[in-house]
Formats: C-alpha cells, sequence, structure tokens
C-alpha cells in the first residue's frame, strides 16, 4: 500500500480475457488494495469488485489450464501420476 498504489477503473469482463495470468493478478492485487482501504464510494466499490470477480476468474482458468498442461507433459513423458495441488500447502 504504497505510494505507487494506483486507482483500478473498472473495466468490462471481457476484457479480462485478454490478459496474461501475471497482468490479471497484479491488477487483482491492486483491487485489493483499494478495497482494503474502504475509501471508495459504494458504486465505485461495486464496479471494482466486479472487475476482481473477473480477474479472479481469468487467473482460475489460466491455472487450471496450466496443471491439465503440466499433467499432460508429465504422463506422455511416461512419469508418476501428478499429484493434485492443495491450496494451503497441506497434504491431503
Amino acid at each position: 500500500m504504497g505510494a505507487k498504489s494506483k486507482k483500478v477503473r473498472p473495466a468490462a469482463g471481457g476484457e479480462a480475457e485478454a490478459l496474461s495470468f501475471e497482468a490479471a493478478l497484479a491488477e487483482l492485487e491492486q483491487i485489493v488494495e483499494q478495497l482494503e482501504a474502504g475509501d471508495l464510494p459504494l458504486e465505485a466499490a461495486l464496479a471494482v469488485f466486479e472487475r476482481g470477480q473477473a480477474l479472479a476468474a481469468r487467473c482460475g482458468r489460466l491455472l487450471d489450464g496450466a496443471e491439465l498442461k503440466v499433467q499432460a507433459l508429465v504422463q506422455q513423458a511416461g512419469g508418476p501420476a501428478a499429484e493434485p495441488f492443495e491450496a494451503d500447502g497441506a497434504a491431503a
């Protein structure tokens, strides 16, 4: 939450689909900072939140695709089946 924090301009959800994972994640982090600051008017906060939802969905789809690709590559190489990733770091 430094001086470099910039306000995120809400954009259409479709625009999120054109972003790379890194770009979507960076914008999502900025949105979280804005919402945590709590200084946005209600309508602006709702618009920014909606944008954040679109970005989070984009990141999720990109991560799912990457996971499928890794699994396919491991299987092609004849390696062991990949274990599902646990988001909290705990093993199942």
